[in-house]
This record gives structure tokens, sequence and C-alpha cells, in this order.
């Protein structure tokens, strides 16, 4: 039945997306060329109901249930908030303060509706970090960062979807390591329901996922990474940072290059990592199977590091962002006179 109820969602995904995508144009829930497009033409940017919908579809079908997750209808009726947030942001462009409502809105129900946060976090060498107060801040921090990192990435045909997917596939994957059924069901409907809609969305796309795709994957991104790896160590709480290596990281250079340019962090800009790789002359369609391969990359490192011993996974850790830096340097994700580890090899070469 479950993987029964995986091709059901696929199915829908694909034959629901054209019919949204009648709907966008029927609603004004377009997306018009400017300067920070990549798009030639006016496109349909509702998407992400497709997906909603066949994750919806699974759901009922399967009705994933475990007596220690209580956390299905939480889930269901933050990512319903979402869902709405992000289509009249679609169709009507609403300003951040109003998107940051909704998104505030969804974590707090899976919060305060499901019981979802992370009191603590125990300690590799013995003990353990009692956030108290905070974790319920912490945990909606979380959710809100991780939800607009994934739209933020939503720049390119098929790039938020394909992120998420291997996102999705990691999340599953590591969930049944783990032996929690019921994140890697939820998990795995998600990711059935996002590769149909990835069918029309991939370059060139014949549809957008818009905010009202790119917010409820990231929302369930973000959700399941949490029940995946609560209460565990500091080790593994690490696991789904890794996991989302690509959107986090790029979210994280955003900042520093708004920080460092004097701009406000909300301020848009056209350094996103997509933007450096079409800059240095890579296709669209190169660019997203690039980008493809980071994130199959950070994906397969959460996984190694998950199962590496303490000082292991702190070796993973250290070559991983010496990684990362390097790579954002070379492609100019800071700004291209913004490279400290260049000029700190080069200062110590005397070159």
């Amino acid at each position: 039945m479950f993987y029964l109820t995986l091709f059901i969602c696929f199915m829908a995904s694909i034959l629901l997306t054209p019919l949204v995508k009648k709907l966008a144009f029927k609603v004004g829930a377009t997306d018009k060329p400017n300067q920070r497009k990549v798009h030639a033409k006016i496109m349909p940017r509702l998407g992400g109901l497709a997906i909603y919908l066949s994750f919806i579809i699974g759901i009922v079908i399967l009705q994933p249930k475990d007596p220690n997750e209580p956390y299905a209808l939480a889930i269901v009726l933050g990512s319903f908030v979402i869902l709405i947030t992000g289509m009249l942001d679609d169709m009507l462009e609403l300003s951040a303060k109003y998107k940051f409502g909704g998104q505030l809105a969804a974590a707090l129900i899976v919060v305060f509706v499901g019981g979802v946060s992370v009191p603590f976090i125990n300690l590799p060498f013995g003990g353990q970090i009692e956030f108290g107060y905070l974790s319920i801040p912490l945990t909606i921090l979380w959710i809100v960062g991780i939800t607009n990192a994934i739209n933020l990435i939503d720049g390119l045909d098929g790039l938020a979807a394909g992120v998420s997917s291997i996102a999705l596939v990691t999340i599953s994957l590591m969930a049944v390591i783990m032996g929690n059924g019921y994140v890697a069901a939820v998990s795995s409907i998600v990711l059935f329901s996002t590769l149909g809609f990835l069918f029309y969305n991939f370059h060139p796309a014949k549809i957008f996922m818009g905010d009202t795709g790119a917010l409820f994957l990231g929302y369930m991104i973000s959700v399941l990474s949490l029940l995946g790896f609560k209460n565990v160590t500091l080790i593994s709480f690490i696991v789904p940072i890794i996991i989302l290596g690509v959107p986090i990281s790029d979210t994280f250079f955003a900042i520093i290059r708004r920080i460092v340019n004097k701009k406000p962090i909300s301020a848009p800009d056209k350094s996103h990592l997509h933007h450096c790789l079409l800059g240095l002359g890579f296709t669209h369609r190169q660019t997203v199977l690039i980008i493809y391969a980071l994130a199959t990359f950070f994906g397969l490192t959460a996984v190694i590091f998950s199962q590496a011993k303490v000082w292991g996974a702190f070796v993973v850790i250290a070559v991983l962002l010496i990684l990362i830096e390097i790579f954002a340097e070379k492609v100019g994700l800071m700004g291209k006179d913004h490279r400290p580890l260049h000029k700190l090899v080069r200062d110590l070469s005397g070159k």
C-alpha cells in the first residue's frame, strides 16, 4: 500500500499540474520578466498547489500514524497556512511582513498544537545542553529560516524542486536508518508529489512552483528534519544542517554579502549561487545540474557524518567548512573582492 500511495502521489501531481497552470493564468498568479529574472516570458507560478494537493492525497490514503508521533494534524494545519500565504503572494505579491506573519503562524501551529520543539541536545562527551525557554524560539527560528532558505534558491527552472527532492531523499533515508517510520513516510509522500511537478518544472519550465511551492517545501523540510533528529546528540543534530547545505550556505553568504556591502539583509540581488554560476558561463541546465550535484554531495556527507565516530565527525565538519569557503570564493558568493581564505593563503605564502 505504501508504494502504491507514492505512485498515486506522483501521478496526481503530473495530472494536477496542467490544471493548476490554467488556474494560475485565470487568477493572475504569473511571473513577469525583469532585470532580476532569467526567464523571458510571462510564466504561471502557482505550481506548488499541485504539489500540496498531491501531498494531501497521499496523507489521506496512507494516514501515516505512530503513537509516539502525534504531529499529523499540526503538520497538515501548518502546511495549509503556509500554502495560503504562498498562494496570496503569488497572486497579490504580499509585503515581507505579511509573508513573515504567515510563516510565523505556520511555525507556531506545529510548536504549540503539535508540540514540536528541541528542548535539549546530548553532548558527545557527556552531559547535555538544556535550551529551556529558548527551545521554542530556536524551533521557530529553524522553521522560518529553512522555509525562507528554500524560497531564496527558487531562481531557476527545477532548482528548488530538485534540491528539495534530494533533501527529502536524504531525510527519508536517515529516518529509515534511525527507525522513524512516520518521518520516512511523510518525507516520501512530499518527495513523490514534488517529482511529479518536476516533470513540468525542469528546464525549460512550463510552470513555476512560486512561493506556493517554495514555502510549502521549505516548511515541510524544516519540520520533518526536526522530527527526524530531535532530542539526540550534538553530532546527530548537525545532520539536517548538512542535508540542507545548499540553501543554508547560499542564505548565509547572501547575508554576509549584504552586510559587507552595507545593504539591508532583505534586499534582493543577483549574486546567489545560481546567478554566480550563470555568470561564470554555465548554461541554465548546467547550472541546475551542478547545484543538484552539490545537494547530493551534502546529502551523502550527512549520511557519512551520521555514522562517524565523534572525532571523525569533527574532521568531516572541518573539511566540509573549508570546501564550502573555497567554493564560495571561487564562484564569488560573497562578491569578487571578498576572498578572505584566498587572501590568507596568499599572505602566508608571501605572494
